[in-house]
C-alpha cells in the first residue's frame, strides 16, 4: 500500500523548461552575430539614422535571446538541486563546466549593456523635431 506518490517538483519542470530553452543557444548566437554583421554594414554603407535604430534593436532583441539560451544553459549546467540551494549552486559553478556557463552568461550580458548604452542610434522624436 503506498501512501506517498511521487510527483514532479517545480524545479524539475524550471529545468526541462531550461534544457528546451537552452537547447537553441547555438541557432540564437548565431542568429546574434548576423545582426551585428548587419548593423555594421549599414553604419558602413551610411545609412540613416533610422534604419540604425532599427538595425540596433534588433540586435539588442537577439542579444537578449542568445542571453535568456545561455543562462537557461547555465542553469541546466549547474543541476537540478542549484534552482533553490545556494550553496549547490556555488559548488557547481566551481566545476569546468560550470566556469564556463558563467563566463559565457557574463560575456553576454556585459555585450548587450555596452551595446545599449552606445550601440543604438537615437532619433529625434517626430513632434519634438517640428518645433
Amino acid at each position: 500500500m503506498a501512501f506517498f506518490r511521487r510527483r514532479v517538483s517545480r524545479e524539475a519542470d524550471r529545468y526541462h523548461a531550461d534544457q528546451e530553452t537552452g537547447g537553441n543557444f547555438g541557432a540564437l548566437l548565431e542568429q546574434a552575430r548576423e545582426a551585428e554583421q548587419a548593423l555594421r554594414t549599414k553604419r558602413a554603407a551610411g545609412a540613416s539614422a533610422e534604419e540604425l535604430r532599427e538595425a540596433g534593436l534588433a540586435l539588442d532583441q537577439a542579444l537578449t535571446e542568445a542571453l535568456k539560451a545561455a543562462e537557461a544553459k547555465q542553469r541546466v549546467t549547474l543541476g537540478l538541486k542549484a534552482y533553490d540551494d545556494r550553496i549547490a549552486r556555488r559548488k557547481a559553478r566551481a566545476t569546468p563546466e560550470g566556469a564556463k556557463w558563467t563566463a559565457e552568461v557574463s560575456r553576454l550580458r556585459t555585450l548587450r549593456e555596452e551595446h545599449r548604452l552606445t550601440g543604438i542610434a537615437r532619433v529625434p522624436r517626430a513632434g519634438v523635431a517640428g518645433r
